[in-house]
């Protein structure tokens, strides 16, 4: 099974939520995040956009941003359903690339 890259970008100090212990929005997706790694074997990865200039120019007003592979598929918030869904999706698609590239190699 090919294993899925699940990114949170977001910041670790969040001044925009003025909460002492985070953002909850972050919060609640690394909780929705965690809930589904735990069905669904994948890789996760927190990025802190204020260690890099350019990522907090894109992403400082849109956290958090979550991204499956490389492809942005929430921000803001994270619905738990659709999440499972997109990662199920990724993992399909990444095992028929698998099984098509066995085919060519044999062919």
């Amino acid at each position: 099974m090919t294993k899925l890259l699940v990114e949170v970008y977001a910041r670790k100090d969040c001044s925009l939520c003025k909460l002492p212990k985070g953002c909850a929005l972050c919060k609640q997706a690394k909780d929705i995040i965690d809930r589904v790694c735990t069905e669904i074997p994948f890789q996760f990865r927190e990025v802190d956009i204020d260690l890099n200039d350019d990522l907090f120019r894109r992403y400082n007003s849109d956290i958090p941003t979550i991204f499956i592979n490389g492809k942005k598929v929430f921000k803001f918030k994270v619905d738990e359903n659709e999440f499972r869904k997109k990662v199920r999706k990724e993992l399909i698609k990444a095992g028929l690339m698998k099984l098509w590239n066995k085919k060519q190699h044999y062919s």
